[in-house]
């Protein structure tokens, strides 16, 4: 029997999103060398949070796009039934950029390592940081981990992390454990 715990929801998200724009505010200043890319399909709501937040206090757009690593899973081909590719939208040039990569649940860190590969078709950033609103953490199948965190939890490999938006249609913004 699948049981379902709540560990983060409204109004203690927006406190995390708040914390992790004033960590990135500290680290970027007024984000001239710094962008903010989106990974498909679940990062980008979690994007847009951070980036309205981040507009909101600098009184200025911070550039966004959208990543999609779908073509640059090392499992890509290994799957019974076909992956769906994503919208990649990067309207500007990574190049010598320090790039913010986000997503909402960093689990065993291949999706991360896909983005970075895909990442190389719009330049050379000088830099990647890696923010994660959920970090999985005992799961990694690589030596990936992110530079900023909304929550760590610690999961068993028969767990996942699921992430609820109102963007997506659900009620309110809540991130379960289930399994």
């Amino acid at each position: 029997m699948n049981q379902q715990r709540l560990i983060l929801s409204s109004p203690l998200l927006e406190i995390v999103i708040s914390r992790l724009t004033q960590e990135l505010i500290e680290k970027h200043q007024d984000f001239a060398h710094s962008v903010l890319l989106g990974m498909q399909p679940r990062g980008i709501y979690f994007a847009e949070r951070v980036s309205r937040e981040l507009n909101r206090t600098l009184g200025r757009e911070v550039p966004l796009g959208y990543l999609d690593a779908t073509f640059y899973r090392d499992d890509f081909r290994r799957r019974d039934s076909p992956l769906r590719p994503n919208t990649t939208h990067v309207p500007f040039l990574i190049e010598d950029k320090r790039v913010i990569l986000i997503d909402d649940v960093l689990a065993t860190g291949r999706m991360v390592r896909a983005a970075l590969d895909a990442m190389t078709a719009f330049g050379r950033p000088r830099q990647v940081e890696l923010l994660v609103l959920v970090d999985r953490r005992y799961n990694r199948d690589l030596p990936i981990k992110p530079d900023y965190t909304g929550k760590r939890v610690n999961t068993l490999e028969s767990q996942r992390v699921l992430v609820e938006w109102t963007e997506q249609g659900a009620e309110a913004d809540r991130i379960w454990l289930v399994g």
